[in-house]
């Protein structure tokens, strides 16, 4: 069995399962704040999200930086003179950024001090469907 082609397909699973936790924890969110008189509800909408979050996505992530960066140090430190994968990167550090900020409004929820609404989070949904469109293009377009 070829290691880099195995690494390869472990990179992409993790990525996957990392963009699902980014897409859907917004999701809940809207759902949360739009149910925050629902003391019941929300509790159910605070487990879910710290799951998500905590064991399925944050791992998700650690697991496709190490894959990612396993990759590289197979094929070479000298790749990331290719514009494709330095732009990639830059992307995969701004979904990085938007990870971490899921977690701040996911504390925020919690101790009740959000001041975020429904739409605010209905539109930062959006946000990694844009970032994966442009990591998609660019690995199979891979511009010099």
């Amino acid at each position: 069995m070829n290691f880099y082609l195995l690494l390869k397909s472990l990179h992409l699973i993790a990525f996957i399962s990392w963009m699902v936790g980014l897409l859907y924890l917004p999701r809940i969110f809207v759902y949360h704040v739009e149910n925050l008189e629902k003391r019941e509800t929300t509790d159910v909408f605070e487990i879910m999200e710290k799951r998500l979050y905590f064991y399925i996505m944050r791992p998700a992530m650690i697991l496709t930086w190490l894959f990612g960066i396993t990759l590289i140090y197979i094929i070479g430190f000298e790749t990331f003179s290719y514009l494709w994968l330095q732009i990639k990167l830059i992307l995969v550090i701004l979904m990085s950024i938007y990870h971490e900020y899921l977690g701040k409004c996911l504390k925020s929820l919690k101790s009740r001090t959000n001041m975020k609404s429904s739409k605010f989070f209905r539109t930062i949904n959006e946000i990694p469907t844009v970032l994966l469109i442009f990591i998609v293009f660019i690995i199979i377009f891979k511009p010099l």
